[in-house]
């Protein structure tokens, strides 16, 4: 009955603030597509009622494309050079059904936008920058544009050495990026320098340090993103992707616990 997921939906928001709380988070993600709106509409006015505007709450929307995986990688890269007006259609197309997704949801309170297209490798970006240029930059545009309308927070993620297309993700004008990525060579203390005063930078403790290493080096690590990342301002720490299945749990909470030590501005 309604009542009964009702009921369900507003348990299982509790338990998730619950577990929010203890960690110390500052946002709740609902990592959904369109085919679960309605229940994501459900979600979010159940997380409003019991936490309001405590935290920020973020879907997953970007309508850009991302690097092809293994069984489309041919045809993309066909379509690109011989039918670039039919793939540029399909873009504007993928940026509008974002923007129309994602306005349901900001009528239901969603407020932080996760845009997870991947674009670069740990040896660059999958286009060369001045095709990044033509096929993706302008609907990376278009996207943020259209979520900020909405009243969105942007998050740029994209792992992989992005320093060939930093200026271009900076022209989009997302508030902030993710995840200046120390796997692929990124260094945040550079990156920082470069256009810290133009937008927020998320991450980035190492990914794979968290996986195979041992507490000490988490510790050193973390405490290294807080010094690279907080000064001035503008730094959300955080790790360089999402934790690996099987990482030990004793790592990553490790790396909170520097962030509750060190990683406070002051207020």
């Amino acid at each position: 009955s309604a009542d009964a997921r009702e009921r369900m939906l507003m348990e299982n928001a509790q338990l998730y603030i619950e577990e929010a709380e203890r960690l110390d988070y500052s946002i709740v993600a609902l990592n959904m597509g369109p085919g679960n709106r309605d229940y994501m509409v459900q979600t979010l006015k159940a997380f409003y009622k019991l936490a309001g505007d405590k935290y920020l709450y973020a879907i997953m929307a970007d309508g850009t494309m991302s690097i092809p995986n293994g069984s489309n990688m041919m045809q993309v890269v066909e379509e690109i050079a011989e039918k670039p007006d039919e793939v540029h259609a399909r873009h504007r197309s993928w940026v509008e059904g974002t923007i129309e997704h994602a306005k349901v949801l900001a009528d239901a309170g969603a407020n932080c936008a996760l845009m997870c297209a991947d674009y670069c490798f740990n040896d660059g970006p999958f286009l060369s920058p001045r095709m990044f240029r033509e096929f993706v930059t302008p609907y990376l545009t278009m996207s943020v544009a259209g979520l900020r309308d909405l009243g969105y927070y942007t998050v740029k993620h994209t792992d992989g050495d992005i320093m060939p297309i930093l200026d271009q993700l900076i022209e989009a004008k997302p508030h902030a990026i993710h995840s200046i990525d120390p796997q692929a060579g990124v260094s945040l203390k550079e990156v920082k320098a470069m256009v810290g005063d133009k937008v927020a930078l998320c991450g980035n403790v190492h990914c794979a340090m968290l996986h195979n290493g041992t507490k000490e080096q988490v510790i050193e690590d973390s405490k290294r993103a807080l010094r690279d990342g907080m000064p001035g301002g503008g730094f959300f720490f955080c790790t360089s992707n999402t934790p690996f299945k099987g990482m030990p749990l004793e790592n990553y909470l490790a790396m909170l616990d520097v962030r509750k030590e060190l990683g406070r501005y002051d207020r």
